[in-house]
């Protein structure tokens, strides 16, 4: 008979206890940890930079030498009319200056003062005149003739274009001896009307345009000496 094989059991080790985790915020001891000290950020100077409107406006105008003849530089207004930020600039310049006047009509010169008489014009509820060089205009006019460094030129405006008592802005891209300036406010005065100002977006100092104009206010946007 096979002896039997003796199996001998071993006992039972005891299982060790799982420990439960540690919350956060408390250490093994069960007294609340010190939470780590954060690392101190370096501080950042960062300089705010201050927006010019009409600095970037000015930027936006380029000077183009010899044009349209020798000796002269033009100011040349096309990449700001391009820019709708710096149109805009220009724009709310105007409004922000005569919003709350009175102003019935903004008589915009030839050709120019045509881009932002117009858009003004809406901005301040306002009826848009137009002022013409001499046979451009198909009704009865009324016209009148000034002085030019090169000669003699005439300008016209609509005989009905003004009521009696009616309050003009009168406005141009451009502010140089003030002749034409000059003309158009005496158009607006025979149809028994008054000039409240005169506006441009560009002034060229040195040619005292301003002072043949007074003392009627005239504001200038940008200015060139």
């Amino acid at each position: 008979m096979a002896a039997r094989k003796r199996i001998t059991r071993k006992a039972n080790k005891p299982v060790p206890a799982r420990r439960s985790p540690t919350p956060r915020g408390v250490d093994r001891e069960g007294t609340a940890a010190k939470p780590a000290a954060a690392k101190p950020r370096a501080r950042v100077a960062v300089a705010a930079e201050q927006f010019d409107p009409l600095a970037y406006a000015r930027g936006l105008i380029r000077g183009i030498r010899d044009f349209p003849q020798k000796g002269i530089l033009f100011r040349d207004i096309t990449p700001l009319l391009a820019d709708p930020k710096g149109f805009h600039i220009v724009l709310d310049a105007f409004f922000e200056r005569f919003v709350g006047d009175q102003i019935d009509a903004v008589v915009g010169i030839e050709s120019r003062g045509f881009i932002f008489g117009g858009a003004l014009a809406a901005r301040l509820n306002a009826s848009f005149v137009p002022i013409r060089k001499a046979g451009k205009l198909p009704y009865r006019t009324d016209r009148v003739s000034y002085s030019l460094e090169y000669g003699e030129a005439e300008l016209e405006m609509h005989r009905d274009a003004l009521l009696d008592g009616d309050v003009a802005l009168v406005i141009d891209d451009l502010l140089a001896t003030g002749g034409t300036a000059a003309a158009a406010g005496e158009l607006v005065h025979r149809q028994g009307a008054s000039v409240a100002a005169y506006a441009f977006a560009v002034e060229l100092e040195s040619l005292n345009g301003r002072d043949r104009l007074g003392p009627t206010p005239v504001v200038s946007l940008i200015r060139y000496q």
